[in-house]
């Protein structure tokens, strides 16, 4: 096209045309932000993305209970969003998340350093005289992960950075967390007191559920997608060099448990992860999730390490990283939290299409997937 027929083409063009071109294009532009808002918010409804299939509650069944825990985590996260968005009375959208399974907010926790909810503790309003034999829990401590919100989204990738490092324990929303968890068992003791987690919030729920076993307390436990820091061996498509690397990690970790830690120690009675075998936590993890995938590695090469007759090997090697190892050798203070010797472990067979349906929530509120369970107990 030749210039004076470009410009001509130009001028041909009216103002009226122009803004009603610039309208268009703005509009749709709106439309679009609000389409991905409106699919942002129904994630936070209850109404669209809760469990509305549980009509009728069987507290004996696994797949329920998982789904109240996970919808009882969904209420923390959307709880933060209301907050930040300053949702309040009718507009709230928290509320349903609980109430659907006759549950009240009793608490809320916030972090002293940004002042989000992290976690909230949930109160059964079920009328029952024994909540213990019913499976009804009178209290669930429930915790959320690392949300992408502006006003929280700094403290909590400092915290994930924190849980990397093995130093978890020494954060300040653990602090106020445990406190939660302490205060509850002692008013209704430990067998009418859940604990549930998702992501960064489950690593808490974890280690104090943890603390607890280690003084007698084993609280029952819903955690989802657990971050497991660790080389991701579980990732490698080879099942022989997998196994391979497994087996020359085992051999590397448990000869550093013994130069360090010394054999005796290792072998005493009242060593940490002894004591912690009783403890069986639920663990929900997804194998496209590279966050906490490993742990079904974790657990089935140690199954396979005792079937190879060095089950010996592998049990001192199952209590540690080579980072904690490596703290403990110059001195410094480490919680290695994600290890653990007993738990019951439910994988989500259903093939994740992104890392962001394998890592989220949503997936544990489903009863339309293949899920596969299995219990692994820790012998001495």
């Amino acid at each position: 096209m030749g210039g004076s027929t470009r410009n001509r083409f130009i001028c041909e063009i009216t103002d009226d045309q122009l803004h009603e071109f610039g309208v268009d294009f703005g509009l749709r532009a709106s439309q679009s932000k609000q389409k991905k808002i409106e699919k942002i918010g129904s994630k936070r409804d209850f109404k669209i993305a809760g469990p509305l299939h549980l009509t009728n509650v069987d507290w004996q069944s696994g797949h329920h209970r998982r789904c109240i825990a996970a919808s009882l985590v969904h209420g923390v996260y959307t709880l933060e969003y209301d907050r930040q968005e300053n949702r309040q009375g009718s507009e709230a959208l928290a509320p349903p998340w609980w109430e659907f399974f006759n549950f009240q907010l009793l608490h809320i926790l916030v972090d002293s350093i940004d002042s989000s909810t992290f976690g909230a503790i949930y109160e059964s309003k079920h009328k029952t005289n024994n909540y213990y034999s019913a499976r009804i829990p009178r209290y669930v401590i429930a915790f959320r992960g690392t949300t992408i919100k502006k006003h929280s989204v700094s403290q909590d990738v400092k915290l994930d950075l924190q849980l990397i490092k093995h130093g978890l324990h020494q954060s300040q929303r653990f602090g106020i967390a445990m406190q939660a968890v302490q205060n509850m068992v002692s008013v209704a003791g430990a067998c009418n007191v859940w604990l549930a987690g998702h992501s960064l919030g489950s690593s808490i729920a974890m280690l104090a559920g943890k603390n607890m076993a280690k003084t007698g307390n084993l609280l029952e436990a819903y955690l989802f997608n657990t971050p497991f820091i660790s080389a991701p061996i579980q990732r490698i498509k080879d099942e022989k060099v997998r196994h391979g690397v497994r087996i020359a990690s085992s051999l590397v970790k448990a000869g550093l448990t013994i130069a360090i830690k010394g054999k005796q120690d290792s072998q005493k009675s009242d060593d940490p992860f002894s004591v912690l075998s009783a403890w069986t936590p639920n663990l929900f993890v997804n194998p496209a999730d590279h966050v906490c995938s490993e742990y079904i590695g974790y657990f089935e090469h140690r199954e396979k390490m005792e079937s190879l007759g060095v089950g010996r090997i592998e049990r001192y090697a199952t209590q540690t990283s080579v980072t904690g190892l490596l703290k403990s050798a110059i001195g410094r203070e480490s919680e290695v939290i994600h290890l653990i010797p007993s738990a019951h472990v439910t994988i989500n067979r259903t093939p994740s299409l992104t890392f962001k349906k394998a890592h989220g929530i949503h997936q544990w509120l489903r009863d339309d997937l293949h899920f596969q369970s299995k219990v692994y107990r820790y012998t001495l």
